[in-house]
């Protein structure tokens, strides 16, 4: 037994030195401008007890992760040191981070600065105790390229749980987002015009907080309240119909009624008493070309007559507007060069050449206290679209870009989230001096935030350090910061292969692409809805349709192991469960969608009665699982979404066809295979046509 005891501080020196010559895997996002390790110090992560600031600063909201360290007023003893040195040669937002052998320091430039120093350490403190090794000896210089790095709250089609806004503000302010711009429609209890806020809307007391909440992380926030157009949130309603360009149409204000700017006054200072904290105020202006009702002016001469009126509102409310820049550019002609790069350098300069003259002679109505929002989504590299960005800059106008990570995509963003085209305009956007870049987040189909997630943290990081990371490195330091180390590797890797049998599964029911037009489908079947089998003709529906039973099978193969991949990785997973959770109801409703056409084959195939009998409960059947999995789809989205608009909500016209506004019901979501099921129960009508 002695012989034991001495043994043992033998073996607690053993493993305390192994634990020291350990070096972890260490992935920081966004990576930092300037970072080298050179080994290990003595601390571990749960070793943070104390922290020290010489002013007696309180460690800032947001600091959760240091929840067990008290303060001391001993510098010494102290294992985290924290300043804030205005004099520090370093952009705003910058801080430096130094790690000795048994003390951290965080010299930050502002109060944003040492937000984000410990961020860093605290994506640092989660890779040490997951591994369980020291933290590493390292220095840290870091400060973002870009200033403003905004994303997009849509939340036109839906809203979230109250609770889930300010987790998904906890997850921005790790990444070092600064900013969001909510696109609030119908989202705000309106005090001044009650009408237009849908009865599900937060108040402006409950936007206020979340704004509070958001800045105290150095996230500001401002409303985007769409003006000119995109205005059905409002002239759907029969009050309103009177403010109508067209009569007809619930899409346009109409910009020469005086009546028209004091609704829309009342909605912005609603919107900017809900959110207070934000700098500007993004009054839309895209997609719309008004009549002008006979006065003789033209539809840039409209717009342009609204854009000075909203942007001085914005202006004397201490608000800087933003505006898309889209139909000036249209109405003089040279918007089609900004999405086709293959277009050469020359031809686009010709007709900039041939309109420049047009396009300037308005020049003087541009307002220059606005910022024109050059959105492009898939082609930022365009020559095309680098010129119109140039030409506002040249004329002395200030100007911003706005990428996407989701656009039209249904289930899920496609296109790896769009990475290639935010680094793109991230880069563009360092490169010529621009202030800052929105990533545009749309609801018109409605996917899942939480699958936002990818392309919110590759523009995070692209914004902030540029291309430190190639793509490969950027998408492990994801899985690793959002999962865990032990799903890093490539292996892991699931989200591009789900993007293809999302893709199929969007119309792998319906002739041509029809899954956004479900009131057309529904009512002109023969234009929606793929035919059904006729046992009178068996085998004729296998040949017509072998292209779409080809990609189920595949689809069926392609998701078994997407789904095997996912299980894997939530046995592994140390954080953010509930995303893959999603990934994974998402995998299910694709692999199930094809095992319709899969029973229909074989009920087409069936070379008696009683074989399609059998065929037929097999279907029958399917419908039953299809329900049971549409629930567990629902349960999951439900713990973040409010899946449903209230009863009394008012649906617009949808000019767009956008998905996720179309039903009050979350049927839309589901609306093609329900349709199916509909039509196989009514149509056939199994028990007396087919089988008989």
């Amino acid at each position: 037994m002695k012989t034991k005891l001495l043994l043992l501080p033998i073996l607690i020196l053993i493993l305390s030195c192994d634990l020291q010559n350990r070096s972890g895997d260490f992935k920081l996002l966004p990576h930092p401008q300037e970072w080298k390790i050179t080994g290990n110090s003595s601390l571990k992560a749960t070793d943070l007890k104390t922290y020290f600031n010489p002013s007696g600063l309180n460690l800032p909201p947001g600091s959760d992760f240091l929840k067990e360290a008290t303060a001391t007023e001993n510098q010494e003893q102290a294992q985290l040191v924290y300043t804030i040195d205005q004099t520090l040669e370093i952009k705003a937002e910058g801080y430096l981070l130094d790690i000795s052998n048994q003390q951290i320091q965080i010299t930050a430039k502002d109060k944003a600065g040492l937000i984000y120093g410990l961020a860093t350490l605290e994506q640092l403190m989660e890779d040490a105790e997951e591994q369980n090794v020291p933290l590493p000896l390292c220095q840290i210089k870091d400060y973002p390229h870009l200033s403003y790095r905004a994303i997009h709250w849509d939340v036109k089609h839906h809203l979230e749980t109250l609770d889930y806004y300010y987790r998904i503000i906890d997850k921005l302010k790790k990444y070092k987002i600064n900013a969001i711009i909510a696109e609030v429609e119908d989202k705000i209890k309106y005090k001044r015009q009650p009408l237009v806020g849908s009865s599900d809307a937060l108040t402006i007391e409950e936007w206020q907080k979340i704004s509070e909440y958001a800045i105290e992380r150095n996230i500001s926030i401002s409303p985007l309240v769409q003006g000119l157009g995109h205005a059905s949130f409002v002239l759907k309603h029969e009050k309103y119909k009177s403010l109508r360009d067209d009569p007809e149409s619930d899409w346009a204000f109409n910009p020469l009624d005086p009546e028209t700017y004091e609704v829309q006054y009342d909605l912005y200072r609603d919107a900017m008493e809900a959110l207070p904290h934000g700098k500007y105020l993004h009054v839309g202006g895209d997609e719309v070309k008004t009549t002008g009702r006979n006065s003789g002016k033209s539809p840039l001469e409209l717009q342009l007559l609204w854009l000075n009126k909203v942007c001085q509102f914005a202006d004397e409310a201490g608000r800087t507007p933003i505006f898309w820049d889209d139909m000036p550019l249209k109405q003089m002609e040279v918007y089609r060069p900004m999405f086709r790069p293959e277009m050469p350098k020359a031809k686009v300069d010709s007709i900039w050449n041939a309109k420049q003259e047009n396009l300037e002679t308005f020049l003087p109505q541009f307002p220059k206290n606005c910022i024109y929002m050059r959105w492009n989504y898939h082609t930022p590299e365009a020559y095309g679209n680098t010129k119109a960005m140039q030409w506002f800059r040249d004329h002395g106008l200030k100007v911003m870009g706005a990428t996407a990570a989701q656009t039209r995509w249904v289930l899920m963003p496609q296109r790896e989230g769009n990475m290639d085209n935010i680094r793109s305009f991230a880069l563009s956007s360092i490169e010529t001096g621009l202030n800052g870049l929105l990533l545009t987040l749309w609801d018109d189909d409605s996917p899942h935030f939480e699958l936002y997630y990818r392309g919110i943290i590759a523009f995070s990081n692209d914004t902030w350090s540029g291309d430190h990371l190639s793509k490969s490195e950027l998408k492990k330091a994801y899985r690793q910061r959002e999962f865990s180390h032990l799903v890093a590797e490539d292996s892991f890797a699931f989200i591009d292969s789900l993007e293809k049998p999302v893709g199929e599964w969007k119309n792998i029911l319906l002739n041509g692409n029809k899954r956004n037009y479900l009131m057309e489908m529904e009512k002109r079947e023969e234009d929606g809805l793929i035919a059904l089998p006729d046992s009178r003709n068996p085998g004729k529906w296998s040949i017509d349709y072998q292209q779409k039973l080809t990609m189920a099978k595949k689809m069926i193969q392609s998701t078994s192991k997407i789904g095997e991949k996912i299980e894997h990785m939530q046995k592994l997973a140390k954080r953010n469960s509930y995303t893959l959770e999603v990934y994974q109801r998402v995998n299910e409703v694709v692999a199930f969608t094809p095992k319709i056409l899969l029973a229909l084959e074989r009920f087409d195939q069936a070379s008696n009665d009683e074989e399609r009998m059998i065929e037929k409960a097999k279907i029958i059947q399917l419908k039953s699982d299809f329900k049971e999995l549409r629930n567990k789809f629902e349960k999951t989205y439900a713990k973040t979404r409010v899946i449903h608009k209230p009863k009394d909500y008012l649906l617009d016209q949808d000019h767009h066809h956008h998905l996720a506004n179309q039903l009050k019901a979350f049927d839309w979501q589901f609306y093609s295979e329900l349709l199916m099921f509909d039509k196989i129960d009514k149509q056939i009508q199994w028990q007396r046509n087919i089988i008989d």
